[in-house]
């Protein structure tokens, strides 16, 4: 039995999905386990290209059952309206490969208001946010005041519920930002129009895991975003409001006694970064653009343009350490091959000092990247699926950034097909 979480090192944007789809083979069950809509998952294989969001990567493989833990920011109308889309594209979606937790929150539609509202708000001094009502939702989680996915089989005590929760909420939307109140109208209409339709895949997946840990199923745990977006141990508060580490995943899934034997931490051959915040081996101009265009660096979610630079050693020590990494995988390595001398962020400078260690995040806004360069192998490698057949230079990348990380790089991706990939 394996236990596996697959996990973004850096900022997000990293290559998860592509990672999840292709270790799925290996699987019995794939569970998201944190986040909501506000991230995507690009994942292309024989079926299709696809952006998910909500979704585990783990919906294309025949026989593999996919779970939406208690963790997640459960948004039933964007949810329901990704599994329109991917049915649409001849994939199946039954409550046999697709169960939600009960235990699960709901992401009302007030929700992504009061993300919207305060970013305005916030003017320039925003935090970068998709919008799509994550920080609203998990604050109104730990203050208690939302709607558990279970609830909808209890229709008196969720009308209740809703009735003791609107009069709250509605005070903050017209009093603090004066918006629009909803009605119990509204709201009932919005339940009948995306919750009811949701309704028997929501089931106990606690229940569910426990009994495919005791049957000796292997479950692999998909994370969303990076550690460096953990609103804990990330580059705060440019952070997402969920703990996007591997020791969240037995909490976030429904099952908090499980032990996790491996995990699998995915870094980019270079930065990207979507969103706000201090990222200190940014490129610009003519360099960054370039960059982003070799490697298309637009956001799943938003299409937002990502800002790029060199991969950065000590943010990805630091990523690599608070996941707990076990293995790496290091995705689009055939993205460099333009380069003559590849950038390489190899420290900070603070105070007139160098560091390899992560700083403080108030402290980052002073750090400096040190960058050094090594040679590019200007090929395509695309096409190279063993170890050997890399060029030299690459194969020198790969161990150089090994060396620096302290963690074996099992996987090497080089395009963004399912079997694009180098076992190592």
């Amino acid at each position: 039995m394996k236990n596996c979480a697959i996990v973004g090192i850096n900022w997000g944007d990293e290559g998860k999905g592509r990672m999840v789809d292709l270790l799925t083979e290996d699987y019995d069950v794939v569970v998201r386990y944190q986040g909501g809509g506000n991230a995507g998952h690009t994942v292309v294989n024989e079926k299709g290209k696809f952006a998910l969001h909500l979704l585990p990567s783990g919906i294309f493989r025949e026989g593999v059952v996919n779970v939406l833990g208690n963790g997640v920011a459960l948004d039933p109308e964007n949810l329901w309206k990704e599994m329109q889309q991917v049915t649409s594209q001849g994939i199946s979606i039954t409550p046999d490969n697709l169960k939600i937790s009960d235990r699960a929150s709901l992401l009302m539609p007030w929700h992504r208001d009061m993300d919207a509202l305060e970013e305005q708000r916030l003017a320039d001094k925003k935090y970068g946010s998709t919008r799509q009502g994550i920080a609203p939702f998990y604050s109104d989680k730990y203050q208690k005041k939302t709607i558990l996915a279970g609830e909808l089989f209890y229709p008196e005590e969720l009308e209740s519920h809703l009735e003791a929760i609107l009069e709250w909420k509605d005070l903050t939307l017209t009093r603090v930002y004066g918006a629009k109140a909803y009605t119990m109208e509204e709201v009932k209409t919005w339940l009948a129009d995306y919750c009811d339709k949701i309704k028997s895949f929501i089931c106990d997946t606690g229940e569910f895991l426990k009994e495919a840990q005791a049957q000796g199923k292997n479950i692999l745990f998909e994370a969303q975003l990076g550690a460096l977006r953990d609103l804990d141990y990330g580059i705060y508060p440019y952070t997402t409001s969920s703990n996007a580490l591997a020791a969240y995943a037995p909490v976030g899934s429904g099952l908090p006694s499980l032990r996790l034997s491996d995990v699998v931490g995915v870094v980019k051959a270079y930065s990207t970064c979507v969103g706000e915040g201090p990222f200190v081996c940014e490129m610009f101009g003519e360099e960054a653009e370039t960059l982003r265009e070799k490697g298309f660096e637009y956001g799943a979610k938003t299409g937002r343009a990502r800002r790029v630079g060199p991969i950065d050693l000590v943010a990805t020590r630091y990523g690599v350490e608070v996941q707990g990494a076990t293995k790496i995988a290091l995705t689009k390595m055939d993205v460099l091959s333009y380069m003559d001398r590849i950038p390489v962020c190899v420290c900070y400078e603070t105070d007139g000092k160098k560091t390899d260690r992560f700083p403080f995040p108030a402290k980052l806004s002073e750090a400096r990247p040190v960058i050094e360069y090594v040679e590019g192998w200007k090929c395509d490698i695309s096409g190279v699926r063993r170890w050997e057949d890399l060029p030299k230079e690459a194969r020198d990348y790969v161990e150089m950034i090994e060396r620096a990380i302290g963690c074996p790089i099992t996987y090497i991706s080089v395009g963004p097909e399912r079997d694009s990939i180098i076992y190592r």
